[in-house]
């Protein structure tokens, strides 16, 4: 597994930290990534959100567009992670997810 910290990541987080508005945040992550990655980025973030309001993975399908690879993979996270999805959700106001959300 790789190390995830590091100094170059702690200088990007740094940087993501800095910025102060949703503006500031668009042209950062325009410059930072491709219009992929940040899709791709979004997407999951997405379908964290429809996993923690209990949608299913069929619902979530439709509606994100994500593989239900991806839909697991986010899952797995939510269930198994460092409860990172959790800790954005909370300040933001999304529902927390309370159990493994199994695939409908």
């Amino acid at each position: 597994m790789k190390k995830i910290k590091t100094q170059a990541v702690d200088q990007l987080f740094d940087a993501i930290l800095s910025l102060e508005t949703r503006e500031e945040c668009y042209r950062f992550f325009e410059d930072l990534c491709t219009v992929n990655e940040l899709m791709s980025l979004s997407q999951r973030y997405d379908v964290a959100s429809m996993l923690s309001r209990k949608k299913t993975y069929l619902e979530i399908a439709e509606k994100t567009g994500a593989s239900t690879a991806t839909i697991s993979r986010v899952n797995r996270s939510l269930n198994y992670g460092n409860d990172g999805y959790a800790l954005a959700f909370g300040r933001l106001g999304v529902p927390a997810k309370t159990e493994p959300q199994e695939k409908n």
